[in-house]
């Protein structure tokens, strides 16, 4: 090739080079419309009519995905914001505790059923658990208040569109995507997750000293859900004005969660045959992982067993009470080397002092479904949210005769071997002195608060 056309090659890739990399920025810095590791706003549209069928025509709004207009000016109006504008919205947001819907049903009461919803980028399951929650039997009663680890205008306009109960949104301020290249989120001087400790002191990485048990570095993406999740139990319990008296029950689900339309029915069901049968019973589960699902005329069965995370984890709840006797080793929550909350509270449960683990309530006929195909745990290629729903909708439509049971018939077991297993070592993924101390710092930030009677 002569060499001035080889120079003018090269120059063009040089040009084109330099091109993406200044896009690359350009969109990097918009925040709002980005998402790392590969994630996407999952917002499809693939609603099935049979899907449809079953949902009462006044709940299609929230299924409805509008397209976005084309205009040149509706596209400059819907810029997404940058990463300040967005940490500003949050910061505003979570100062004012507005809730959404309060003067048609009045204030949060010290016994109002709270349900805590988990939310990332799943907004196509948020849709459906959204409908869900619409038909359920006095949702009017309670308060939603979904958590958000992602600042979306799309996420907030369905929130805020809902019109069936009461609503708050409170942010985690401390994610991945208002922390892009910094802790919590990823350094860019982090260690690399299978780097060698002896190669990472070299490389004078960060957290070259503090990898997990296995030997690896922490990976923002998991820990964030760890974090999110703490800090969401202690916003509810010790920081906003709504719940400083509260008492009644909070209920943990997240955006991929599907519910019966009697599970606020069963969650008092069980709430008072606890209080009758077994007042040790501190946590009440509304989901299961049984392969088989057991709904029976006379009444459903329920167990009292020692709470495990790999088996109640689903629509569980639990009073202040209850969050009282967590704080009080909250350490052995944010110090245990395991990037997951649920076995976090599993060895937490494990080692109260002088007392037994917690017990669990649990209706063998499930009231909350997992749909959720895709996310952190769930790599399938086909992600189609119909599917699962069509099947959790047949399953709740068949059961509808044994729905609203008059009684329930409580068992107790022991859990067996396998779950009453002391955990040994956590599955690593949280060795970062970094996320210890963050997770520290929310329980401690949430008390001062409390004490000096100042909600952030």
């Amino acid at each position: 090739m002569p060499r001035l056309k080889y120079a003018s090659v090269v120059r063009v890739v040089v040009i084109l080079g330099l091109f993406c990399l200044w896009l690359q920025i350009m969109l990097s810095a918009s925040g709002g419309g980005m998402y790392r590791d590969g994630e996407e706003l999952m917002n499809s549209n693939d609603t099935s009519e049979q899907v449809l069928a079953l949902v009462p025509p006044e709940l299609h709004k929230y299924l409805t995905v509008h397209p976005k207009n084309s205009s040149v000016n509706s596209t400059e109006r819907a810029v997404s914001k940058n990463l300040t504008e967005i940490r500003k919205a949050i910061q505003r947001s979570n100062e004012a505790q507005y809730i959404y819907n309060e003067d048609i049903y009045g204030p949060v009461q010290n016994d109002t059923i709270i349900i805590a919803i988990q939310v990332h980028t799943r907004l196509t399951y948020l849709r459906h658990l959204i409908v869900s929650l619409a038909q359920a039997r006095d949702i009017e009663r309670t308060l939603l208040v979904f958590s958000h680890d992602y600042y979306n205008e799309e996420i907030n306009s369905l929130v805020r569109s809902i019109d069936f109960t009461k609503v708050m949104q409170i942010f985690y301020p401390y994610s991945i995507q208002t922390h892009p290249n910094e802790f919590p989120g990823l350094d860019p001087n982090d260690c690399p997750r299978d780097v060698k400790m002896q190669q990472a002191i070299k490389l004078k990485c960060i957290n070259a000293l503090h990898p997990d048990l296995h030997g690896h570095y922490r990976e923002a993406k998991y820990t964030q859900t760890k974090h999110h999740w703490w800090w969401k139990a202690n916003r509810i319990f010790n920081q906003l004005e709504c719940t400083t008296n509260h008492t009644g029950m909070v209920v943990f689900l997240e955006e991929d969660h599907y519910v019966a339309e009697d599970f606020i029915y069963m969650l008092n069901l069980l709430r008072a045959t606890a209080d009758r049968s077994c007042p040790q019973c501190e946590i009440i589960s509304l989901g299961t992982y049984l392969k088989t699902y057991q709904y029976h005329a006379n009444g459903d069965k329920v167990d009292i067993t020692p709470w495990h995370s790999s088996m109640h984890n689903m629509g569980f709840g639990f009073n202040r009470s209850v969050w009282h006797n967590i704080m009080e080793i909250q350490e052995q929550f944010c110090a245990y080397d395991d990037y997951n909350w649920d076995y976090s509270l599993l060895h937490l449960s494990q080692n109260r002092k002088n007392q037994e683990k917690f017990k669990v309530i649990m209706s063998k006929g499930p009231r909350v479904f997992h749909i959720g195909e895709c996310g952190i745990h769930h790599k399938k290629s086909n992600c189609n949210a119909s599917s699962v729903i069509s099947k959790v909708q047949k399953l709740l439509q068949n059961a509808k005769p044994y729905l609203f049971p008059g009684s329930v018939t409580a068992t107790v077991t022991a859990g067996g071997a396998k779950h009453n297993k002391k955990l040994t070592k956590g599955n690593g993924g949280w060795g970062d002195i970094r996320d210890q101390e963050l997770c520290t710092n929310m329980t401690r930030i949430g008390r001062e608060l409390r004490r000096y009677n100042y909600y952030a």
